[in-house]
């Protein structure tokens, strides 16, 4: 006798960014959601920024999303930091047999028209790491003409935030380093204040 069928579930991620905040809006939706599909659901929960990398709830759930799952969530801003971050893990999602729906954004790549829009997805991805490469760029080259000489000057705001920015839509920090001609420290000492703030 072959092995018991398993039954797609849900896999529901609620996120807020401070303790302050209420996650009863998201949980609700999804689990109205749930109920509406006759699906069993699995919530994982997480109060964090979403400018922090270790996003240990969301890990968890990615990990437990199998085959056949759908992975839920209220809205993609809740998912992503970035389009480019919002691709990455659709995509792999997409390559792991897993349906991803934004209820309130109604993304939903189990219907003909929301696979249409994952595809335009990766589209949006890179023409967003090119506008801010080609703002850093143009700051960049304004600052020389500017005749930054002599010792290292202090960075201004404005680069901390574009490093902050260029890291978020998933530019390493060894390129980060190189593009501000500033040492890997420098990056990960601004990247560190910024989640501070």
């Amino acid at each position: 006798m072959k092995g018991a069928i398993t039954l797609a579930r849900i896999i529901g991620y609620a996120r807020v960014s401070t303790d302050e905040q209420n996650l009863d809006m998201q949980q609700h939706a999804i689990e109205k959601y749930a109920q509406e599909q006759k699906m069993e659901l699995i919530m994982y929960i997480e109060k964090i920024s979403s400018r922090k990398t270790d996003r240990s709830e969301l890990k968890n759930a990615m990990k437990a999303v199998a085959k056949g799952d759908r992975f839920v969530v209220y809205k993609l801003d809740r998912l992503a930091r970035s389009t480019k971050e919002l691709y990455q893990l659709t995509d792999e999602m997409k390559n792991r047999g897993i349906d991803f729906v934004s209820i309130n954004d109604s993304f939903d790549t189990t219907t003909p028209t929301g696979r249409a829009m994952f595809g335009m997805l990766a589209v949006f991805a890179e023409f967003e790491r090119d506008i801010i490469q080609q703002r850093t760029k143009a700051g960049l080259e304004a600052a020389r003409k500017r005749g930054r000489l002599g010792g290292r000057p202090a960075i201004e705001e404005k680069t901390k935030r574009h490093i902050v920015t260029l890291f978020q839509s998933g530019e390493s920090v060894n390129d980060i380093a190189k593009e501000y001609g500033i040492g890997r420290s420098t990056v990960y000492k601004i990247l560190s204040q910024s989640e501070k703030d």
